[in-house]
């Protein structure tokens, strides 16, 4: 075990910030002050000093060999509340027919959902791009431990969660969708949009019609983006499918991405996460391998090990006792992988 996946704290600030210049992402800007401020948010979060309407956890894996960061993810405690309601367009279809001509049409229709009792969302994930082909899988890891989290916290959430999935972009980072859509009704280009709405969503509602938009009114390369994701979000979307995460038929009002969700207790990493103590041995068989993961003096630590479970007991390599910072008879959560 080389890699430690832990809650991000106010000395990570210079790695995230640089670790931010490598992606355009807006809930990760290469501000310092935005990424300070939400590191401070994270550390109320998970002392459990905010409610679930207002938690957002940043959590960091950091290669323990040299101290570097190489990636970051966050979960939000609920996206849409009556202080900040999310936003999407719900994609329905709606026939059509007319009798005298004997010709029919189903449409695909978008309208606008407002959303203020929302659920929790998963997001914002990265990783350095010198670490991302390495065997460990990195991305993996800091993606599925964000669930691990909420097993040993479940009370803090509620029974849904949900993911936005980035759609494809031009070269130039411009959305069709927005281009066809959004902007006619807003005046705005998408990237000035989409950052305004970090802030304050409630344009979306005062300037997008109340009415049904018929998509086949919309530009031919915006229709095409619709509900799709990037090439480069594929395997994410794939892993979350995997964890029965699957399309609400509803869509991102800004670049037409699709939204995924599911149930939180149908998820097998929250299914499967139990309370053991733990030890160590030097001669054990380290059969079994999964996420150990606890919580100390308000921080959150976790790890990918080889392990053996003995009744209530989880016995663990030294080393990753040691990177765990793990005594004798420590109570932690144990979650085995699929294989």
């Amino acid at each position: 075990m080389n890699y430690l996946l832990r809650s991000a704290k106010q000395s990570d600030l210079k790695q995230l910030n640089e670790l931010a210049k490598q992606f355009t992402l807006l809930n990760l800007p290469s501000d310092k002050k935005v990424i300070a401020d939400k590191i401070t948010k994270s550390e109320k979060s998970f002392a459990g000093e905010l409610s679930t309407d207002q938690a957002d956890y940043l959590f960091v894996v950091e290669d323990l060999e040299d101290g570097i960061l190489a990636g970051s993810s966050q979960l939000l405690g609920k996206k849409g509340t009556p202080e900040k309601p999310a936003y999407s367009f719900e994609i329905i279809k709606k026939e059509r027919f007319s009798k005298d001509l004997g010709v029919g049409f189903i449409h695909q229709i978008l309208r606008l959902k407002v959303e203020t009792d929302g659920m929790a969302e998963v997001g914002g994930l990265v990783v350095d791009r010198s670490y991302r082909r390495i065997p460990e899988k990195l991305g993996r890891q800091i993606s599925l431990i964000r669930f691990i989290f909420i097993a040993t916290r479940r009370e803090r959430f509620g029974q849904k969660i949900h993911a936005e999935m980035a759609p494809p972009l031009t070269e130039e980072g411009r959305s069709e969708f927005w281009e066809s859509l959004g902007r006619r009704f807003t005046g705005m280009p998408y990237a000035e949009a989409d950052a305004l709405s970090q802030q304050n969503k409630r344009f979306i509602q005062d300037l997008f019609p109340e009415e049904d938009i018929y998509m086949a009114l919309l530009d031919s390369r915006a229709r095409l983006v619709v509900g799709r994701v990037a090439e480069q979000t594929q395997a994410a979307e794939h892993m979350l499918k995997g964890l029965g995460f699957e399309y609400t038929e509803e869509v991102d009002p800004f670049d037409g991405g699709p939204h995924l969700a599911t149930n939180i207790d149908d998820i097998h990493l929250v299914k499967n996460t139990r309370a053991y103590k733990v030890k160590t041995s030097t001669n054990a068989q380290f059969s079994d391998s999964g996420f150990v993961a606890y919580m100390n003096d308000n921080e959150f630590f976790a790890g990918e090990t080889l392990c053996a479970r003995d009744g209530d007991q989880l016995v663990l390599p030294e080393i990753s006792m040691r990177n765990l910072q793990l005594s004798e008879g420590q109570e932690v959560f144990f979650c085995p992988l699929e294989h």
